[in-house]
């Protein structure tokens, strides 16, 4: 009998090659690590340009409400009244944006006051707005300063959206169609804001300017 071992050798089509399996895997894992690479590229590349585009801090605020109707604003004032900007259709209007625990706006407190009792009697109306602040604290610059003109809080931050407020002070000044005519960043200047104020009541189109920055005196939000 013959002992040999006839069976025939397996099919070569049949053979797998030793590591194929496992380099179809590595292929796989190559473009996936590509295609993640690609993606994070194309990610820094678009976060690059935004920031190369990105405008200064003030460039990204209220100076956009300029030239366009004031946002609606209304709220009770610290001493009870009820402040509605609507109601003051005709009426030029400087609204100052201020906190207590911001170093500029206790130092044009004094500043905006005598503003106010100056043209007060021209039919302008100044509006203080705190932002970002407590009540006590709000009550007690009020008593310091001796403002007299009608304040009230921001109490859940949608004036200051509206408005574009990032920092503070910041002092838009209203038309008598209420449309915001000029704004100021920073501490209020009196030599500069006269003019302005001079022409609201004269009712005459801003010349010059109609922003003006002080922005040692500005203080971001946090």
């Amino acid at each position: 009998m013959d002992l040999t071992d006839e069976s025939s050798p397996s099919d070569p089509d049949d053979t797998v090659e030793p590591g194929n399996a496992s380099g179809l895997g590595s292929s796989s894992k190559i473009i996936a690590i590509v295609a993640s690479a690609s993606l994070i590229l194309g990610l820094m590349v678009v976060l690059g340009i935004g920031l190369a585009n990105r405008s200064p801090v003030t460039g990204r605020s209220g100076v956009t409400r300029i030239g366009k109707p004031a946002p609606p604003m209304a709220f009770t004032t610290f001493n009870g009244q009820r402040f509605d900007l609507q109601e003051l259709q005709g009426k030029p209007v400087v609204i100052n944006f201020w906190a207590s625990w911001c170093g500029p706006c206790r130092q044009e407190a004094t500043v905006l006051e005598r503003l106010w009792q100056t043209y007060g009697d021209s039919d302008v109306v100044f509006v203080g707005v705190d932002i970002q602040d407590s009540e006590k604290d709000a009550r007690a610059f009020i008593s310091e300063f001796g403002v007299s003109y009608p304040n009230g809080m921001d109490a859940d931050g949608r004036i200051s959206i509206d408005y574009g407020v990032i920092g503070i002070p910041v002092t838009f000044l209203v038309d008598r169609d209420g449309v915001v005519a000029r704004r100021w960043v920073g501490g209020v200047r009196q030599s500069q804001i006269t003019p302005w104020l001079d022409e609201l009541v004269a009712g005459i189109a801003p010349s010059g300017p109609i922003e003006g920055q002080n922005l040692e005196d500005f203080r971001p939000l946090n």
